[in-house]
């Protein structure tokens, strides 16, 4: 009996051994957003990611175009890295918030897509890179004032179906893999408005922009912006791990789903001095963005109090003086998003956008979760 257990004992530790072994180790994405400003030798840190993002390219005349006056320098900077790291990828994103306008249009028929696709490969091969990141802020849905249509929702799975078929093809002729991922509003909204369970057989992975749930310019109630889970003491339903769930429900394997955090904080003034700020009225304050390093360096400790949600995972500052409430992502919200990721086992994490944190504060935060020791069977609640 006690060489059966043993032996049991053996064959099990083994069996955990190969699964820890072969189960892919967790994606760092970061997105590099430059706008006209150029890179400089030493600026990115290829060792602490598996691929950066650059935004963005943009759509004209039915074509993906560079967006800025460097891309061409940049994109060189980019890919001279993975001589530093060569499992490090370099992708382009097309899209974005504002370039959106297009993506109703290059979709609508089989010939639109087929012009698109020619300039995306003309694109991938005149720089080196390793795929496309889409960013169609939204499918079906208005966005920030774009053109939409009823049937976006089915043409932008024939995008990419389309997209990994041409995708395909290139690599059985280069033997070069390329990448196809896309940008995921994390509203039901936007899950409503796509075709998930179908377009996700075409990509990696599925970049899912868990952040902006509450903004000072449309919600005139203070919150976290980015919470793992959710404050009942709050009434807006959202959260990450809600966003989460929904996403895998909806057909998205876990492998496949890289869960994004923000590298930004937001902010509302007026804010009464009550609960610290947290879930009081105020409103957005004009030309007051907060990256993380503004955050680190000009709030934080300087008349601002940092304070912890426990059930949300989420830190806040508050300034009794200044009556401002920031809402923000830090190294111990993300060492749990880390921890969710791993336990969950999640394809990996994303994150906009690196100009955010230039000391890599927040960059070394996810690497020692993700990938020491100690973070191996972490857990989060």
């Amino acid at each position: 009996m006690k060489t059966s257990s043993c032996l049991f004992a053996l064959l099990l530790a083994q069996c955990l051994c190969c699964t820890a072994e072969t189960r892919p180790q967790p994606m760092v994405v970061g997105y590099i957003f430059t706008q006209d400003a150029p890179l400089q030798p030493g600026q990115v840190d290829a060792h602490s990611m598996t691929r950066v993002n650059y935004a963005f390219a943009n759509i004209k005349d039915g074509v993906m175009v560079t967006g800025f006056a460097f891309d061409d320098q940049n994109f060189a900077i980019l890919t001279g890295l993975r001589k530093q790291n060569p499992a490090f990828t370099v992708l382009v994103s097309v899209g974005g918030w504002l370039w959106s306008t297009n993506f109703s249009d290059v979709s609508l028929n089989k010939q639109s897509r087929a012009r698109f696709i020619q300039s995306v490969m003309i694109f991938l091969r005149k720089y080196d890179l390793d795929g496309l990141d889409i960013d169609w802020e939204y499918p079906g849905m208005i966005g920030a004032g774009h053109p939409f249509r009823p049937e976006d929702k089915q043409n932008f799975t024939s995008l990419l179906k389309e997209l990994r078929k041409t995708f395909d093809e290139e690599e059985h002729k280069t033997h070069r893999k390329l990448y196809l991922t896309f940008a995921a509003g994390s509203s039901d909204d936007f899950l409503a408005h796509t075709e998930m369970r179908k377009l996700v057989n075409y990509v990696d992975t599925v970049n899912l922009m868990a952040y902006d749930f509450v903004e000072p310019d449309s919600d005139p109630l203070t919150g976290h912006h980015a919470p793992l889970f959710r404050n009942p003491a709050d009434s807006r339903n959202y959260s990450t791990d809600a966003s989460v769930r929904a996403f895998e429900k909806a057909g998205v394997p876990p492998e496949k789903l890289l869960l994004g955090m923000p590298f930004y904080g937001h902010a509302w003034g007026d804010v009464p001095d009550v609960n610290h700020g947290f879930l009081q009225p105020g409103h957005q304050i004009p030309n007051f963005y907060t990256p993380f390093s503004f955050i680190s360096s000009n709030l934080l400790n300087q008349g601002y109090v940092r304070y912890w949600d426990p059930i949300a995972s989420a830190p806040y500052l508050y300034s009794s003086s200044t009556h401002i409430f920031v809402t923000y992502d830090d190294s111990e919200s993300i060492t749990a998003k880390c921890r969710y990721v791993l336990k969950n086992e999640l394809g990996g994490v994303m994150f906009w956008d690196y100009s955010g944190d230039p000391t890599g504060t927040l960059l070394k935060a996810i690497d020692q979760s993700l990938f020491t020791s100690s973070s191996i069977g972490a857990t989060a609640q």
